[in-house]
């Protein structure tokens, strides 16, 4: 699976589920791994209501629910395993 088939299917996963929480676990720009438990559609804190990622290809916005609250960039050429809609799937 080639880099842009990796980001579509990572993609058509989290949006088939719209406002579902599910799970990510993707490698940082340091090279440390990170998991995540997060939700799209979250826009209640966003400054104009609108993300400013959204035009940049492989980064996808989420609300992380478990430290905090905040938003987090997820990078979709870096994702290792995702789990939504209780399945879970390795790249």
């Amino acid at each position: 699976m080639n880099t842009e088939e990796k980001r579509q299917a990572i993609r058509d996963l989290i949006f088939a589920n719209p406002n579902q929480v599910f799970s990510v676990t993707f490698i940082k720009k340091d090279g440390s791994e990170r998991k995540l438990v997060c939700r799209r559609g979250v826009t209640k804190y966003l400054k104009g209501g609108k993300s400013t990622t959204e035009h940049v290809p492989n980064l996808l916005n989420a609300w992380e629910m478990k430290v905090g609250g905040a938003y987090r960039s997820i990078n979709l050429d870096t994702v290792t395993r995702l789990a939504v809609n209780k399945q879970a799937y390795t790249f």
